[in-house]
């Protein structure tokens, strides 16, 4: 066993300074209404495990049918060495969409607890003027890397087909750290005047402090993390490592609860429930999400 998944599996995962965490005093709870809200968005995020010729045909039976009216543009990766993805247009929500395939817990497990990860600075060819003191989980740079150019010039023709200036990505497990990087990748690549927002689930730590009060201060984002999932507390904090804001934590009564502030150590929120790989749940990780399961 490799003395980082020991540390997690110890707890070490959860080392930080209590000061610099929000407490329970601010936590709420989401309405049936805005839970039900999100429904489109997850099964945008599930049909990222479907293949490029599924999606461009948007033919992947429950996941397509449940947003019916959407215009695929472009779609590809093989599944293996390249995630899937696909961009379209939503009339019913004026935005483009951006999706990435994930992968289940017992791949991207040991992406996240074995020794040979290390963080990285952003490559300034995609990421231009980003400070250097903003370092990420290099596997999770590298696979967002392969596909930039190509989601760039989908989601161009769309907003310039659709004549929208909404951009929303999504993406679940290994996907939604994808989905995270192009946050901060496309805007630095698309018109001023242009709107994003981004929506994960089963997010792992992506990136640093820096990292994480980059995305905070000019990203719209919000990870959602199910019941007791293992993948969202990894890699550990004691790695450096730290979750921007914007969780919500979909809790055993039912509850969405929203988590303010990065990390939020209540038990009501992951880091506070899931202290350690060893009380986690890896069925919890593909959901169900309101319902929805992932994959295609």
């Amino acid at each position: 066993m490799s003395s980082i998944l020991a540390a997690i599996l110890l707890g070490a995962a959860a080392v930080r300074d209590p000061s610099s965490l929000v407490t329970n005093q601010s936590i709420t709870t989401l309405t049936l209404s805005q839970i039900n809200s999100y429904s489109p968005y997850t099964h945008y995020a599930s049909t990222g495990y479907c293949t490029p010729a599924q999606t461009l045909a948007w033919n992947c039976g429950t996941n397509c049918a449940a947003n019916p009216t959407f215009h695929p543009v472009a779609s590809g990766g093989n599944g293996g060495s390249v995630q899937f993805w696909f961009v379209g247009y939503d009339p019913s929500l004026h935005t483009v969409i951006v999706s990435h395939q994930g992968t289940d817990p017992s791949e991207i497990l040991p992406l996240v607890t074995d020794a040979d990860f290390f963080l990285t600075k952003l490559d300034p060819t995609l990421f231009p003027g980003i400070s250097s003191s903003i370092e990420v989980h290099d596997g999770f740079h590298d696979v967002q890397a392969k596909t930039a150019t190509l989601v760039l010039s989908a989601v161009k023709t769309a907003m310039s087909r659709y004549n929208t200036t909404s951009v929303t990505m999504v993406g679940h497990s290994l996907g939604a750290a994808i989905a995270l990087l192009d946050s901060v990748y496309l805007p630095l690549h698309l018109p001023a005047g242009t709107t994003f927002k981004t929506i994960g689930y089963g997010l792992p730590r992506v990136g640093n402090q820096a990292f994480a009060n980059y995305v905070d201060a000019n990203l719209h984002l919000t990870h959602i993390n199910n019941l007791k999932d293992p993948i969202p507390i990894c890699p550990g904090m004691f790695l450096d490592f730290v979750h921007p804001a914007g969780e919500v934590h979909i809790e055993s009564s039912g509850e969405w609860t929203v988590c303010p502030g990065q990390d939020n150590p209540s038990t009501r929120c992951i880091v506070g429930d899931v202290p350690n790989i060893l009380e986690s749940d890896e069925s919890n990780h593909d959901g169900p999400y309101n319902g929805i399961e992932m994959g295609c």
